[in-house]
């Protein structure tokens, strides 16, 4: 992850749908425009969901990392309030 500077990272892999956007949504409300998240997501649902809700949101999907552990990072840029 080193091409990016992640401003804030929230690991939602304890929760499930839909609380797994909803916590992920708080986290970027609280970032500024232009500010990188990074949110650790377990594998199924929450993958599928997620960069899904982000990206209808308006927000820029900068990567979607395979920890190869049974969770992924994705990886945020906030570009709308």
């Amino acid at each position: 992850m080193a091409e990016f500077e992640i401003d804030e990272r929230v690991d939602i892999t304890d929760v499930v749908c839909p609380v797994t956007f909803v916590k992920a949504k708080v986290a970027m409300e609280e970032l500024e425009i232009g500010q990188i998240l990074a949110v650790r997501m377990n594998d199924g649902e929450p993958v599928q969901n997620v960069p899904r809700s982000f990206k209808d949101e308006g927000q820029q999907i900068l990567k979607l990392i395979n920890n190869e552990d049974g969770t992924y990072d994705l990886i945020l840029k906030k570009i709308a309030e």
